[in-house]
């Protein structure tokens, strides 16, 4: 499993006409939250989605080397299979490498479950859908975790 990590300011999701997730850390007080965008591949398991939330919530990437843990930042967390992405031959991405959506839609939810249990204040994409992330990435902070 992996999650690009980024720390941003306000981040709206639309997707289908309307937004379906949104966080806005400055409407709690803090400057910043976190955007994680999620692949899963097919070895992967619910063990591995709720490790990966706690290194999320526990990393300390926010002001003052703070996590989201202390500070409570929110987190939007989206899917997206293209982290799996095998660019190594020709021009085109293999996809093979990300889980099919049977088996990733579950582990992401796990995810945001996981995170939401260790007190995060989560928002999400709509899996499957075409979204369009309005996000900023502040500093900029871009990190890949993977487990």
């Amino acid at each position: 499993m992996r999650a690009l990590l980024q720390r941003v300011s306000p981040a709206p999701v639309p997707a289908d006409g309307q937004v379906v997730g949104r966080i806005d850390p400055a409407a709690l007080g803090i400057p910043h939250g976190l955007v994680a965008l999620v692949g899963v591949t097919h070895s992967d398991t619910e063990a591995t989605a709720k490790a990966l939330a706690d290194k999320v919530w526990r990393l300390r990437i926010l002001d003052s080397e703070r996590s989201a843990a202390d500070l409570n930042a929110p987190i939007l967390v989206v899917s997206q299979f293209t982290l799996y992405a095998d660019t190594r031959k020709g021009r085109r991405p293999s996809w093979s490498a990300a889980a099919p959506g049977a088996i990733a839609e579950p582990l992401v939810d796990v995810f945001a479950h996981a995170l939401r249990e260790l007190g995060a204040t989560v928002a999400t994409g709509r899996f499957g859908a075409h979204m369009r992330i309005d996000l900023v990435n502040d500093g900029p902070v871009t990190l890949m975790l993977e487990l």
